[in-house]
């Protein structure tokens, strides 16, 4: 059940309005504010034996270089390594390489410090599961756990100790291209999915040799970028600042992420890198963070383009006063905190608060013990790709997948059809089938297409047809005769649009989020075709589809799937698998909605059908295409209504919850049943409706359930007025059903 997390007090509200000063003298207001690490006395009789330079070298993150054919080392990094200048580089990974780099600065250094050699592992290393956003379409908390874990196994088995996930920043506005590499507009969701990748990157126990350490981002609210534009400013309230966007980092501190990532944006002014309230008060004091923080890709250097210092060198002195311990690739620290010292804008004691942080993660992946323990050929040959890893990749695939539209049961085919045709842009494209941040793997050679699941799926027992259609991002129509022919001849169309690989992720914001160049007019023809067509969707981000839902009779959202992408929606076109994957961001009718979430606050003119003068448009609905929490079976599920086992209660009681759900379709199937609550009336303005809940099932064709739901004090907490975190006497309505727009409703009353 929910557990809103207590982390704000009243004194936070007064140091957030003061954060981030570049102080005048080199004072440490936390000196000596370290975690005692178990390794503290090896920790600091190695620091004993630092020169400065040396210190502030660990501070220093730089990139490794790949060249065509594969890795190298540039000189000056191999001189910057041996001289300690070093302590950490990203982009680094198979054992040749990783070998090489431990032993330049294991054995080549006046200290033998290892390095620290991290890479964005998102989702998934060698074998690529599917994005983010659609493993938490599962609902499966330890089918994400195992993702990461697996993850973790294979990047470690590389050479690597260190992944720059998870990335756990709530977002509202699908324009952003990141919303693929995060969980979507829940917090409450969303915090528990951050536990469970934190546990599958590091484990039970970091000094194992397949574990990785892993690193939450970007902190904080950098999926509330204004406009949905990449980097762009974020302005919040303080109310939605620690409603919405902080509980997901929260909760990962609270699983013992061993670092953190800062955010390019600011927070009330003073950019995440330079914003001392965020680390030393928020995450170091209040939340007892213990690992370390390392800036973005240069997001030092760029506080001087966000106009609060006018150098590099005042950048990195904002930073390091601010509690960051490691700049990645920016130099700045490497380049002026020794003169900084000097100059009495940086304490040594400040550095040396970061180089301790840096060097218990450091002794806490066993790297002093064992410095190659991370390259193991034998490893590297045996752990990779799998036949394990690559099966569980085709169940996370297939559970992710959502059934958005299914028009008379078009859907699932029948594996008896005589000819089949797959045509589109992504039919048969194994490039953009792992989609974007997909580390280390092979999009040339490894996924599978739809055209080869489908292939592989229905043998010589049926005729294949191909043709491409259209490609992404053009106007022409030169492959729509030899798509309508094909499709005209068979007797079953999967009609495969969306989005290249390269259209979502990093600093690939869209300002308009329909389907790309012409596949909305591809997909008129094929269904005027042959109106036995099942759209596949493939794509990094909630679309605006309406057309495509007026004119589709099936739509299947598969996003992008993995390496196993096509045999795992074959499983479901054909019924190998009844999909029951449920959205966790909602899909606006168009651009024109954003920001649409299902926990919105009302207003003093809510939408009234019968009257003009409420909140609405003249041109749209205000609801989603599809709200979060939707997805369709091939199945039918019937809620009964709601029973509580008491109408009234205290503080110091639990309510119980309960609503039988039934299996009235032909086929067996799985649902998430999802809780809902809203406050009637509280001392500042409640959401509409709140996650509080979840619980899969699945049921036989004719079952029935009875699911049961504690709802206890915690579940009903809020921010009140004066921002104290507690509960108000008053009435809550609870909705049970199969997406956020459930009606199926019961009231209480809390005394």
């Amino acid at each position: 059940m929910k557990n809103i997390f207590r982390f704000l007090f009243l004194s936070t509200i007064m140091s957030i309005v003061l954060c981030g000063c570049m102080p005048n003298n080199g004072n440490d207001s936390t000196s000596n504010n370290y975690t005692v690490s178990k390794y503290d006395k090896q920790i600091r009789e190695l620091m004993s034996k630092m020169t400065i330079e040396e210190k502030i070298g660990q501070l220093n993150m730089v990139g490794g270089d790949w060249d065509v054919t594969g890795p190298y080392i540039r000189a000056d990094f191999k001189d910057d390594i041996k001289a300690g200048k070093i302590g950490a580089m990203l982009n680094c990974y198979t054992v040749d390489y990783t070998t090489e780099l431990i032993n330049l600065s294991v054995d080549s250094s006046r200290l033998g410090i290892p390095l620290l050699l991290g890479y964005d592992v998102i989702h998934g290393h060698r074998t690529i599961f599917p994005i983010p956003l659609a493993e938490a379409c599962t609902w499966d908390l330890d089918l994400m756990e195992k993702s990461a874990r697996i993850a973790a196994i294979e990047a470690s088995a590389e050479g690597l100790h260190w992944t720059f996930a998870p990335m756990v920043d709530i977002c509202r506005d699908p324009r952003w291209g990141r919303v693929m590499e995060g969980a979507g507009e829940d917090p409450w969701y969303g915090s528990l999915i951050a536990k469970a990748k934190v546990k599958g990157f590091q484990g039970n126990d970091l000094s194992d040799d397949n574990t990785i350490l892993a690193c939450v981002k970007h902190v904080a609210a950098y999926g509330a970028a204004e406009a949905g534009r990449d980097y762009n400013t974020v302005n919040l309230s303080l109310r939605s600042l620690y409603e919405t966007y902080l509980p997901p980092y929260h909760a990962a501190v609270e699983a013992g992420v061993g670092s953190a990532m800062t955010a390019f944006n600011e927070i009330n002014g003073i950019p995440c890198t330079a914003n001392k309230w965020l680390w030393e008060d928020l995450f170091r004091k209040q939340w007892g963070f213990n690992g370390f923080v390392l800036t973005d890709y240069t997001a030092t250097n760029e506080m001087i383009k966000h106009g609060v210092a006018a150098n590099l060198y005042q950048a990195s002195v904002l930073a390091v006063v601010a509690g960051v311990d490691m700049d990645m690739v920016g130099q700045g620290f490497l380049k002026h905190l020794n003169r900084a010292v000097e100059n009495g804008d940086v304490s040594e004691n400040q550095v040396d608060k970061a180089v301790y942080r840096i060097l218990k993660a450091k002794y806490e992946l066993g790297l002093f013990d064992d410095s190659y323990k991370y390259c193991d050929k034998e490893r590297e040959k045996s752990e990779i790709m799998t036949p394990e890893h690559i099966l569980f990749s085709r169940e996370v695939a297939r559970k992710s997948m959502v059934l958005l539209k299914n028009k008379n049961q078009l859907l699932p085919f029948s594996k008896e059809i005589k000819s089949i045709a797959v045509i589109g842009p992504l039919a048969d494209n194994k490039f953009d089938m792992i989609g974007g941040w997909s580390a280390a793997g092979d999009r040339n050679t490894k996924p599978v297409t739809l055209l080869e699941g489908v292939k592989n799926k229905l043998g010589d027992h049926a005729t294949v047809l191909y043709a491409l259609g259209t490609k992404f991002n053009t106007t022409s129509t030169a492959g729509f005769s030899e798509a309508i022919r094909v499709a005209e001849q068979a007797d079953v169309v999967l009609l495969a649009l969306g989005e290249s690989n390269d259209m979502s992720a990093e600093a690939k914001s869209r300002s308009v989020i329909d389907l790309p160049g012409n596949q909305n007019l591809l997909a008129d023809e094929i269904i005027k075709a042959n109106k036995n067509t099942a759209v596949i969707l493939m794509n990094g981000r909630p679309l605006t589809i309406q057309h495509l839902d007026d004119v589709a009779p099936a739509i299947l959202e598969t996003w992008f799937a993995g390496t196993e992408a096509g045999n795992a929606i074959a499983d479901v076109v054909f019924g190998d698998y009844n999909p029951a994957g449920k959205l966790t961001m909602s899909f606006p009718r168009n651009v024109g909605q954003i920001p649409i979430y299902y926990n919105h606050k009302n207003t003093g003119r809510p939408y009234n059908p019968d009257d003009s003068w409420t909140s609405h448009y003249i041109d749209v609905d205000n609801s989603p295409l599809y709200p979060f929490g939707y997805g369709l079976s091939y199945t039918d599920f019937v809620y009964s209504e709601l029973k509580l086992d008491k109408k009234e209660i205290t503080e110091n009681q639990t309510l119980n919850v309960s609503v039988i759900v039934t299996n009235t379709g032909n086929y067996d199937g799985g649902e998430v049943v999802q809780l809902y609550i809203h406050d009637l009336v509280g001392s500042v303005t409640r959401p509409v409706k709140e996650l509080a809940g979840f619980e899969k099932i699945f049921l036989k064709k004719g079952e029935s359930v009875t699911v049961n739901f504690t709802i206890g004090v915690d579940d009903l907490a809020f921010y009140r007025k004066d921002m104290s975190f507690g509960t108000e006497p008053g009435e809550y309505d609870i909705y049970i059903g199969g997406n956020s727009d459930a009606k199926n409703s019961i009231r209480f009353l809390l005394n």
